[in-house]
């Protein structure tokens, strides 16, 4: 009973935190800031990269696309920086999702850290505050339903799974995670992605159901691959931050994955429209 306080507790309060900075632009970016820093330094632990040098990058690169109009004195090069930084981030994602498909482990050495963190992390968390920046203006109920459909997804992902999953989706790394978890996250995202777009009035219902499916299965993919890193370090959490759920990453380990292929479609559906 205990652990379930304390589990619901932490958890209200990183939901809470969450909600609340959607009122602000900045205490949007600042809060994202910290928790960007903190799942960085989870990162860090869990490929034994000792270097201070990610914190610098991911600083310079966070705070120059969130607050790119007053550091470059206008919005020009904002697109072109975007689409090159999504190139390569989307790039490192597909070679990720490469060493999903291999028993061995991932490959650590120096330049592959560097990558890790600045194309995996770091640029997830940029991604998110251009989410909440879609159209150069702050638009927080877009990142909200990202949210929402990321918790839609894992939450009845489980469910499903531990009552009626039997087919394991990827044994080696996440031994609990099942087919029938996977579809049924999926299947309860999309019904989520109606309300969404019903109450918020953002996007239309058919491209929050596009967003429903890219977000259960980008954001699974970015849950396994975080798996196999603690796999590999032989932890069971990325840190301890969060009673009950273990580390910050482990939260946000699905968002960041999923936010450059979120982006990509915004930007998409923006050009067609």
């Amino acid at each position: 009973m205990k652990e379930i306080l304390v589990r619901s507790f932490s958890g209200l309060l990183y939901v809470s935190l969450l909600v609340f900075s959607l009122y602000n632009k900045h205490v949007f970016i600042l809060l994202f800031f910290l928790f960007g820093l903190i799942c960085l330094a989870e990162l860090k632990k869990l490929i034994q990269y000792k270097s201070f040098v990610p914190f610098i990058v991911f600083t310079v690169l966070y705070g120059v696309f969130g607050y790119w109009q007053f550091v470059m004195k206008s919005n020009d090069g904002l697109i072109e920086a975007t689409q090159i930084l999504q190139v390569i981030t989307i790039f490192v994602q597909l070679f990720l999702i490469k060493d999903l498909f291999t028993e061995k482990n991932i490959p650590l050495f120096i330049s592959k850290k560097i990558i890790i963190t600045t194309f995996y992390l770091s640029s997830g968390f940029v991604f998110l505050v251009l989410i909440a920046n879609y159209h150069q203006t702050f638009s927080p109920l877009i990142i909200l339903g990202a949210f929402i459909l990321v918790w839609t997804n894992d939450t009845f992902a489980y469910l499903v799974g531990k009552n009626f999953g039997k087919q394991k989706l990827f044994p080696s790394i996440s031994p609990k995670k099942t087919v029938e978890g996977f579809l049924g996250g999926l299947f309860f995202a999309s019904v989520a992605s109606y309300f969404i777009a019903t109450f918020t009035e953002t996007l239309s219902f058919n491209h929050w159901l596009i967003l429903s499916i890219i977000i259960s299965v980008f954001g699974t993919l970015g849950d396994l691959i975080e798996s196999k890193f603690k796999r590999q370090a032989n932890v069971k959490d990325s840190g301890i931050i969060m009673p009950g759920h273990g580390g910050l990453l482990d939260r946000f380990d699905s968002i960041i994955f999923a936010a450059p292929f979120i982006y990509l479609f915004l930007r998409i559906i923006n050009y067609v429209s």
